[in-house]
């Protein structure tokens, strides 16, 4: 899976956003919820510090009203960060989140380990949001531009230039979204 194909940028959208049952939503909805987008792939010696980090960062968003938490179902960020959200659930009953997927077999060359967590994840989500039935060159960057656009706050573990996550920052970026990003300078 090939997650440094260019972003859609040139599709036309309606005023506002499209939800996937076809209703029209006002961008003004966006602001309560967030998104998040990172690498696979986090160095050991950060992991325990960029959890503490997400978990803060979260439940800060959560202090702001933040209700809604999309995230893409990957491997490393993408689970950290729906790990957090779930657990954080049991303090905070009204957040969900949301997994945007973006295609049915996204998880067929994984690990079994990973395969397993991604299972129970997608069991515990408030709702699975699946944009394409099987991989297409294309489902990534659309599953990206999917979760900015239906979120005002973009969470992001952005440690260099390149790849699907550095390609989300920067629609966030254009589109206007407030960017948090976990990544040490």
């Amino acid at each position: 899976m090939n997650e440094s194909l260019p972003l859609l940028e040139d599709d036309p959208m309606p005023d506002g956003l499209v939800t996937p049952d076809g209703l029209v939503m006002p961008d003004g909805l966006v602001t309560l919820a967030c998104c998040f987008t990172g690498h696979r792939d986090i160095p050991a010696d950060q992991r325990d510090y960029l959890g503490s980090l997400l978990s803060l960062t979260v439940e800060e968003l959560i202090a702001g009203g933040c209700r809604d938490f999309y995230c893409g179902g990957a491997v490393g960020f993408d689970t950290m960060a729906a790990v957090t959200v779930l657990n954080k659930k049991k303090s905070h009953p009204d957040i969900r989140l949301l997994l945007a997927l973006p295609c049915g077999d996204q998880s067929a060359r994984w690990r079994y380990a990973d395969k397993v967590m991604y299972e129970k994840i997608k069991e515990r989500a408030d709702e699975v949001i699946l944009l394409f039935p099987r991989y297409t060159p294309y489902c990534m960057a659309a599953r990206n531009r999917y979760m900015v656009d239906h979120s005002g706050i973009c969470v992001a573990y952005v440690s260099h230039r390149g790849g699907g996550s550095a390609s989300t920052r920067a629609y966030a970026e254009k589109k206007g979204r407030r960017i948090i990003n976990l990544a040490k300078s």
